[in-house]
């Protein structure tokens, strides 16, 4: 898509498996941002029984168990159609278990390396300790979104190999591994965030639809700035 007269098609996969946390909220408040600016979408719900449209502009990804992640990523794998889309210059937000599918491998649940989707420079296994709270990074100066919040539930430990850039450096919180949270590599991009993040974060909303539609005029603060200054001042 490089015009506001075209659909911007949102692809929320696999809601059936990878769903945990309001993660859908991603899918609503990136329309809404959208049709704020007149730019037209269509939000497509891909069930874990369905194929994965190749055609779309931003496809998201949310968290959930040990046994949805594992079938996610099989059927993912199998279907090829997200990784022929990311090639094709689509954008991918993946959270949580999500994020950890779309990377080259991640741990189930006794931490046996399991195949991702490969779209991602990373690796995901098992910590010690499991993180539980609010988290706080600054994302990347290179990105324009400045400093983000959510919320953590994870036991995964990431680690980025030369080609996925850290969305950010964790403020508090735990994220990949203590220091960084998340990754993006192109316009592919992972998070551990809840919340949900962007909801929580309306500056990573407009980064995924700059990826997609270009240049976008500012919207007048709303909620959705002020609950990103509440959530900001009650983690710190």
């Amino acid at each position: 898509m490089t015009d506001t007269s075209s659909v911007l098609r949102i692809v929320w996969i696999y809601p059936d498996l990878l769903s945990t946390y309001g993660d859908q909220g991603n899918a609503l408040i990136l329309r809404r941002r959208a049709e704020l600016r007149g730019i037209r979408t269509e939000i497509v719900h891909v069930h874990s029984s369905d194929a994965v449209p190749v055609e779309g502009d931003v496809y998201l990804l949310g968290g959930g168990e040990d046994r949805p992640q594992i079938l996610a990523a099989e059927r993912l794998r199998a279907d090829g159609g997200l990784k022929r889309a990311a090639e094709r210059g689509a954008a991918v937000f993946a959270v949580c278990a999500g994020y950890q599918i779309i990377g080259e491998s991640y741990g189930d649940d006794a931490d046996n390396p399991l195949p991702g989707v490969g779209i991602l420079d990373v690796r995901s296994g098992r910590g010690d300790v499991r993180a539980v709270g609010e988290i706080v990074a600054d994302v990347d100066p290179n990105l324009g979104v400045g400093r983000i919040t959510g919320f953590e539930n994870h036991q995964g430990r990431t680690a980025l190999g030369p080609s996925a850039i850290p969305l950010s450096r964790t403020v508090t919180g735990i994220g990949n591994d203590g220091q960084t949270e998340g990754a993006y590599q192109g316009q592919v991009l992972g998070t551990y965030l809840h919340g949900p993040a962007l909801p929580r974060n309306p500056e990573l909303a407009d980064l995924l639809l700059r990826w997609r539609v270009g240049p976008i005029p500012p919207l007048p603060p709303s909620w959705g700035e002020r609950l990103h200054e509440e959530r900001l001042a009650a983690a710190l």
